[in-house]
């Protein structure tokens, strides 16, 4: 393998780019008309332009990518996560073509990426799953007759999606037409593939979701947890590995699990097994993704391994590197996404310019981005500018150096969520670990981020006054911390970077 065509672009792209730069592998990179001065297109070896702004008519066509990587010679593709990244056509097309696709094959993600699929394989396994539907509902009447025995309140799930689309809570049997009709029509539009199932609704879940890599010699290991349960609109904010809840006896049962999914399927490359946890701690099967995740650094940081770097070395056909005996929990990390999105407003996404970006640096703190100051960010494409990670010993020194990463991060020009996932941080529900999926309805206030606001702007008017009034040789030096601006934290003039 001497060139990867990288199907993806932003902090995913670079991230895969730096690994195979480290391997000694030369890189493609993909680039809309929209990316044409994106760090990606810059940080790799070469790159080519595949279409206009919109994904439709660039990152989402398959033979446009096909074509660029045997223009320039490419003799394999990772997809990333995202775009074509669960495509089992895609993949095929890649084989088909002669060409290493990093990932498992076609026929895999058929068995598993479906979430009908995917359920009928975990049944046949004995793992436990939620009450529900085993095979598409297209029938209102049919439907509603299996709600009703399954018990409300009911959750109506699009097979083909994530990322909360085509999915819809229903309370009664009084709104489950209306409901069901704007899940079927939510699935078209986004995936187009209408086919959705019935589950009865867990009220209280954490998010807990199991790490596997498979090779092409029949070995498959998991690489414990990671609790992704602080979530908006049913996408992720924050994750951490490990989950502060899991005994090392569930662990085990649970990773069994995934395991047995994943061989079921004859997956190879990396993969994440998803559960929900109930109040009680039992386990239910969610569904599998067939890709590399978003929060995937934290699993990097507590068990040392490249995860981007044994995708690639699974498929040149290599071994795992290790057995499942030899793998250990180190330490414990936090993931936050930093998307361009105002918190006190619903979430709304935000756009602007990177007037001032400067990232937190230190032992155990990683940042995985894509931009850099000056830079505006685009309209067409996901709203996360970056994911901000720490590692330590233990988990509460982990969220101390948390907070600390997040309040050395500068951003002006746009809101973002940083200042919401310092919120969390510093949250008792989350510091104790006990929480669920539902921290952002339970616990989350937008007037509490503004009434923070308005306190440090009363202490910045006041210490400016003070400062006007001082003889300027009686004025505190920068040095000085107790009485001075200093004491202004980044957090503060990240949230008034929209005004500035």
């Amino acid at each position: 393998m001497k060139k990867i065509l990288v199907a993806n672009r932003g902090e995913i792209a670079i991230r895969i780019m730096r690994t195979a730069r480290e391997m000694g592998i030369k890189t493609v990179a993909v680039y809309s008309e929209a990316d044409r001065s994106a760090l990606h297109v810059r940080y790799a070896d070469e790159a080519t332009c595949i279409g206009p702004a919109a994904s439709s008519q660039s990152y989402l066509v398959i033979d446009k990518i096909i074509e660029a990587a045997k223009i320039t010679g490419a003799d394999a593709i990772h997809p990333g996560y995202g775009f074509l990244s669960e495509n089992a056509d895609f993949a095929d097309r890649v084989a088909a073509e002669g060409i290493v696709f990093i990932g498992p094959t076609g026929a895999s993600m058929r068995m598993i990426g479906s979430k009908i699929a995917a359920k009928a394989t975990a049944e046949k396994h004995n793992i436990p799953l939620v009450p529900g539907t085993s095979k598409a509902i297209d029938d209102v009447a049919e439907a509603k007759a299996v709600a009703a025995k399954i018990g409300f309140p009911i959750l109506i799930k699009a097979s083909a999606g994530g990322g909360g689309k085509g999915m819809r809570i229903v309370y009664n049997a009084k709104e489950f037409e209306e409901q069901m009709k704007l899940a079927v029509s939510e699935a078209v539009s986004s995936f187009g593939d209408g086919a959705v199932f019935i589950e009865r609704y867990v009220a209280s879940p954490r998010h807990v979701e199991i790490q596997v890599l498979g090779d092409m010699h029949g070995n498959v290991v998991h690489l414990f947890e990671r609790e992704c349960s602080v979530q908006r609109r049913h996408q992720k904010v924050v994750e951490e590995a490990p989950s502060s809840v899991l005994t090392p006896a569930l662990r085990e049962e649970m990773g069994k699990c995934a395991v047995a999914i994943a061989k079921a399927c004859n997956y190879t490359s990396a993969g994440t097994v998803e559960f929900l946890l109930d109040e009680n701690k039992n386990f239910y099967f969610l569904e599998m993704n067939t890709r590399l995740q978003v929060e995937h650094p934290v699993t990097e940081f507590i068990t040392g391994l490249d995860l981007v770097r044994e995708q690639i070395n699974i498929a040149r056909g290599e071994k795992l590197p290790v057995s499942q005996k030899e793998l250990k929990i180190h330490g414990h990390a936090i993931e936050v996404r930093v998307y361009a999105e105002d918190p006190a407003n619903n979430f709304l996404p935000d756009i602007g310019n990177l007037k001032t970006y400067r990232i937190p640096q230190g032992p155990g703190v990683r940042v995985d981005d894509c931009f850099e100051e000056g830079m505006d960010i685009p309209i067409y494409y996901d709203p996360m500018i970056a994911k901000l990670i720490t590692w330590d010993s233990t988990r509460s020194k982990s969220i101390s150096k948390m907070i600390r990463a997040i309040e050395e991060y500068e951003i002006t020009g746009i809101t973002t969520t940083l200042e919401f996932c310092r919120y969390v941080m510093n949250h008792d529900a989350f510091v104790s670990g006990n929480f669920d999926t539902h921290f952002v309805r339970d616990h989350f206030k937008a007037e509490d981020l503004l009434s923070h606001e308005k306190e440090e702007e009363e202490i910045a008017a006041y210490l400016a006054t003070r400062v006007a009034s001082t003889p300027a040789g009686q004025r505190p030096g920068a040095s000085q911390t107790a009485g001075s601006m200093s004491v202004i934290s980044p957090w503060k003039r990240n949230r008034t970077s929209d005004r500035d």
